[in-house]
């Protein structure tokens, strides 16, 4: 079985929702893990813009990448130019993928046009997350 890790920077948004979406389209195919460099905690609203797409990750915890060092990784992907920059040295034979999604904690407005910007980074995840599994995990 496949193992993935999402890395971020606070394991507590973009790499929180991507670990959701992947569960959700590799199903029993992967193993799926996500880390921060940091850990912030899950953030409320990633909660909330998952549930308004019927993926539940309110029991998801925010975790450090250290926690993982004895784990074989086929893929780490990297969602934030932070993380791939930030990252400490650790060591995997895993391909490494990179998207730098934007960082909806950020997000500055009304609270419909926070929700809004939450909506829209979680399209563009669940998108890449989607197309990953097509790509790497459903050969």
């Amino acid at each position: 079985m496949k193992k993935v890790l999402v890395l971020c920077t606070g394991n507590s948004c973009r790499s929180q929702i991507a670990e959701g979406y992947l569960r959700y389209f590799a199903g029993a195919d992967a193993e799926i893990y996500s880390a921060g460099i940091e850990t912030h905690g899950v953030n409320p609203k990633a909660i909330a813009t998952m549930a308004a797409d019927g993926i539940d990750i309110s029991n998801h915890t925010s975790n450090n990448i250290d926690e993982y060092t004895n784990i074989e990784f086929d893929y780490v992907i990297t969602v934030c130019d932070n993380a791939k920059e930030s990252c400490p040295y650790f060591p995997t034979k895993a391909v490494k993928l990179h998207y730098n999604f934007p960082d909806p904690a950020k997000a500055r407005g009304t609270e419909e046009e926070i929700n809004a910007q939450f909506a829209t980074v979680r399209n563009m995840i669940k998108a890449y997350c989607e197309n990953f599994v097509n790509d790497y995990l459903k050969k």
